[in-house]
């Protein structure tokens, strides 16, 4: 079975790779200041990413619309090809941490996509 895990990209990568396992970038757009040198990642899943709309309207009110955007969000998942391969790769994998780039921490699409993951990893759906 998959575990899946969370971590913020600004966090310094684990020394071994038992610790992180498969590292996946999530997010659209690159992160801020971080290095395309040093930044330590297996996958960039980006296309499994909200869609820029989405993204763009859950920014306007974040507070507000959590709710409504995680399942809009898992909707558009669900429909993804993008998101169906990533629960393939992942399921290839014992460890996997999901990295975004997100100060809201895992209140944003990692937590969405952790939860879409553990439902799909395996065949599951």
């Amino acid at each position: 079975m998959t575990q899946i895990q969370l971590k913020r990209v600004y966090a310094d990568a684990s020394g071994s790779d038992s610790e992180d396992g498969f590292r996946i970038y999530i997010d659209r757009l690159w992160p801020r200041g971080e290095s395309k040198a040093q930044f330590r990642y297996d996958l960039w899943a980006k296309d499994a990413a909200p869609s820029t709309a989405l993204r763009e309207w859950y920014h306007a009110d974040r507070t507000g619309r959590r709710d409504e955007f995680a399942r809009r969000y898992m909707a558009e998942l669900e429909t993804n090809p993008a998101a169906k391969a990533l629960a393939e790769e992942a399921g290839r994998h014992a460890l996997v941490t999901l990295l975004y780039s997100s100060r809201e921490g895992e209140a944003t699409n990692a937590s969405v996509l952790a939860e879409y993951l553990r439902g799909h990893v395996g065949g599951k759906n």
